[in-house]
């Protein structure tokens, strides 16, 4: 056992936790996407047929089939080119209890004495009688990619493999990759990278010119697009060929720009770029998979579902309005581990920048993409805006607790007589400073980068607050529960509020909802026998991973873009009366979940929602439920609680018409800003 040290995103306080000495390890098979992977039958489908014919064009030409399979995690590619006729393979994994795995698995489905398994990173393996392998391949596998194609560095691997691992000719499943790109309008994507305006009754609140002007966060925003509704974006250009990769050939990491001529097809603002790619498993591209979003497939085709491949979303660094019908230049510039984009005239394409782009006002830092989008987004504001018309009065004191939130801004606007507000970090601090800057409200709202038990009265200018306010929304918080850090504040600022002092929002409600997922619970469901290999062995270190601390319990998922039925009405678990201080004691509730849709009862989620006043409240987890489907909308600017059934583990998503109800007992520990959860099915 060791000990870490832990914050705790509740009560904000640094914890010491005795944990076993392979927390880490057990976390990152909890996390990983091998069960997805795994479940992914069009991915191993066009592997196999890839492999297949690899093996049948080495063998036409009366070589022997020598087989590299870089990154072989469980060994499954490596067990495919052993069944469709290769005569050796060296299977390559780093990552050592994956290696041990593959061991296992290799050996247990009877390839043991045509399968190396070899724990070390491909560019350390070694060629020769005493090297790792005997002798060079002639037929190189990989699995190395990600949403962005390149960014697990699949360009160096393969770069170093061809010089140095490889016989002179070679083939290589897949065969080639290609990126494809669309520019487009969308004031929604551009909504989860910039601050917008915001429209307040005494003028227009207006983001700093730094912020207005940075480029962003240079990690790329992978998402579902298929969940996106088409309607969110406007077209500028047709789907464009940015570029392609040969992995037949000798493959080069060194950075490069792409430049792609297109003509607009409509006038208006481009501002982001929608990418994704396909791979092409042999030369005449007869066997391909595609990441394409699921509104480009012909209706009622099978769209398949990926969670470790999705789609990319690329902020452009600058909007720039063109014309319908004029040529334009999009320019794609790649390192070895990323691509960016840049749009310009075709004049000035091959001056263009190809610096990436770094966030420079220090915002894309402190906020995510899903931060940024509750920020602009007015309807929830508007809510916020009638609250606080509720209870602030021309001699409000007014606190503001919560990371980064323009309220106290609204508070003003509606008239408080002194408005302060606490940030958490120094970038939070400059951030806010620079918005007060620049909207002359500087010298007005006070901002104090204090925690709350340290706010003193002289912070405060000798008074009491008359109105503590929060959304709440703090950086470190995961689970929807973690933003109940504001209750712990409140109680810290105890002797700083006014006796008669007005909380909002008064309360948080934890609700759940029992669910049939479409697609989600591939990645918590065993993988026993894939493409008629028994991989049952990962199925056992994923159960006991899922056994530990954390992963046993909800984790975060954005479920906006995870499809799923409601079979259960939602029902209120525990409300945390905000008006009064936190409790000592324990405060527990169990009952019952009555299943009222036919279904797959694949978990349950969890949500809060928050009672501003006593008229209005903010969700941020279900927002509708079809009555006729039972199809579930979710807030799409927080991540909601999912707490997969374990007792479901080995029923995947069969039909449980037996099951009746889901049974829970739920404890919130106040000493320790822990809530402790359990759910059962039951017949």
């Amino acid at each position: 056992m060791v000990f870490c040290g832990r914050v705790n995103p509740i009560t904000g306080s640094l914890d010491w936790i005795e944990e076993d000495e392979d927390y880490d390890y057990h976390q990152e098979i909890a996390r990983s996407s091998y069960a997805d992977m795994l479940h992914d039958k069009d991915r191993n489908e066009k592997y196999y047929q890839g492999i297949l014919a690899a093996v049948k064009r080495v063998k036409g030409r009366g070589e022997e089939a020598i087989v590299l399979d870089i990154g072989t995690g469980t060994g499954l590619l490596s067990m495919m080119a052993i069944t469709a006729g290769a005569d050796y393979c060296y299977a390559i994994e780093v990552f050592k209890p994956m290696a041990d795995a593959a061991v296992q698995i290799v050996k247990a489905n009877g390839f043991g004495d045509k399968i190396k398994v070899i724990n070390k990173h491909s560019t350390e393996v070694t060629v020769g009688s005493d090297g790792d392998m005997v002798q060079r391949a002639n037929i190189l596998i990989t699995e190395l990619f990600d949403t962005e194609l390149i960014g697990e560095g699949a360009l160096p691997s393969y770069e170093h493999a061809q010089h140095n691992l490889m016989q002179e000719r070679w083939e290589a499943v897949p065969h080639r990759a290609t990126i494809y790109a669309q520019v487009v309008e969308s004031q929604k994507l551009r909504s989860w990278n910039h601050l917008l305006p915001m429209q307040l009754e005494c003028g227009t609140i207006q983001p700093p010119p730094e912020m207005q002007n940075c480029p962003g966060a240079p990690s790329v925003c992978d998402v579902q697009l298929s969940q996106l509704d088409p309607g969110d974006f406007r077209p500028l250009s047709d789907i464009l060929v940015v570029f392609r990769v040969d992995f037949s050939k000798q493959v080069s990491s060194s950075s490069v720009s792409h430049i792609v001529h297109f003509k607009s097809l409509a006038s208006g603002e481009a501002q982001v770029v929608l990418s994704w790619w396909d791979i092409d498993m042999d030369p005449e591209a007869t066997i391909s998979c595609s990441m394409k979003p699921g509104w480009l497939y012909p209706p009622l085709h099978p769209v398949p579902w990926r969670d470790h491949w999705m789609q990319c979303v690329y902020f452009l660094p600058e909007a720039r309005k063109v014309t319908q019908g004029e040529e334009t230049c999009l320019i794609a510039n790649q390192d070895d581990y990323c691509v960016w984009y840049n749009l310009t005239e075709p004049s000035a394409a091959n001056t263009s920048s190809t610096e990436s782009p770094a966030c420079r006002c220090g915002a894309h830092i402190t906020w995510n993409r899903a931060r940024f989008g509750e920020l602009n987004d007015q309807s929830r504001m508007d809510k916020y805006k009638e609250a606080l018309k509720k209870i602030l009065t021309p001699s409000s004191v007014c606190l503001c607790v919560s990371d980064g939130s323009l309220l106290p801004i609204l508070a003003h606007s509606i008239g408080a007589a002194q408005v302060f507000t606490l940030e958490s970090s120094s970038m939070a601090h400059q951030l806010m400073d620079k918005l007060l800057q620049t909207n002359n409200l500087k010298e007005i709202i006070h901002v104090l980068q204090k925690s709350p038990d340290k706010v003193t009265a002289t912070d405060l200018g000798e008074r009491k607050v008359t109105a503590l306010i929060g959304e709440p929304f703090f950086t470190t918080s995961l689970l929807p529960w973690h933003n109940l850090c504001f209750w712990y504040s409140r109680t810290a600022l105890s002797d700083r509020l006014a006796k008669d002092c007005t909380v909002l929002p008064m309360s948080a409600s934890l609700y759940v909802l029992a669910v049939e997922f479409k697609d989600l619970w591939r990645i918590r469901s065993p993988c026993g026998n894939c493409e008629g290999f028994d991989v049952s062995i990962m199925d056992e270190m994923i159960k006991k991973s899922l056994d530990f601390r954390e992963s046993q319990e909800a984790e975060p998922h954005p479920l906006w873009e995870y499809p799923c039925r409601a079979l259960s009405d939602p029902t209120k678990l525990i409300t945390f009366d905000f008006q009064e201080n936190v409790p000592t004691e324990d405060m527990k509730t169990e009952g019952s979940l009555n299943l009222v849709r036919s279904g797959a009862c694949h978990g349950v989620v969890l949500w809060m929602t928050y009672q501003l006043t006593e008229e209005i409240s903010i969700s941020t987890g279900l927002l509708d439920v079809s009555d006729e489907t039972g199809n579930c909308q979710w807030y799409p600017h927080r991540k909601q609680g999912v707490y997969f059934f374990s007792s479901l583990w080995n029923l995947g998503p069969a039909p449980t018409d037996s099951l009746s109800s889901v049974t829970y007992e739920l404890t919130f520990k106040p000493q320790l800003g822990d809530v402790r959860m359990s759910f059962f099915p039951k017949s």
